[in-house]
């Protein structure tokens, strides 16, 4: 039985992931990558993410692909279950990155001492 693996969850050309890819590996974390690009945004392990961050938090309203959305689309966001709806059509409306650490802890977003605090 292997012990269970950091994962860290965005889209490769994402500065911000790429940030926290380098760090991760400059530490010596043993991390996994999914490319919500290429494998989608996990559904079965959203409604974990939005329990334990908040789909405010996970939902980023800041980026590109949140500001080219219509009006009603964005307005249509209401709450958990719209906000899910909106981020697996759309992964790039996703937060990046999403990490779930060995533990099972997640965070969202990168932050060097924040990361720091994680691993030691």
């Amino acid at each position: 039985m292997t012990a269970p693996r950091t994962i860290l969850y965005g889209i490769p050309n994402c500065d911000t992931v790429k940030k926290a890819r380098t760090w991760l590996e400059d530490h010596h974390v043993d991390a996994g990558f999914h490319d919500f690009k290429k494998q989608g945004v996990p559904e079965g392990l959203l409604p974990g993410w939005i329990s334990a961050v908040g789909w405010e938090t996970l939902l980023n309203r800041k980026g590109t692909t949140w500001r080219k959305l219509d009006a009603a689309t964005q307005a249509a966001v209401q709450g958990a279950d719209s906000a899910t709806a909106l981020m697996l059509t759309n992964p790039s409306v996703v937060k990046r990155p999403v990490v779930v650490w060995a533990d099972g802890t997640v965070t969202v977003g990168f932050s060097e001492a924040a990361f720091l605090a994680r691993v030691g």
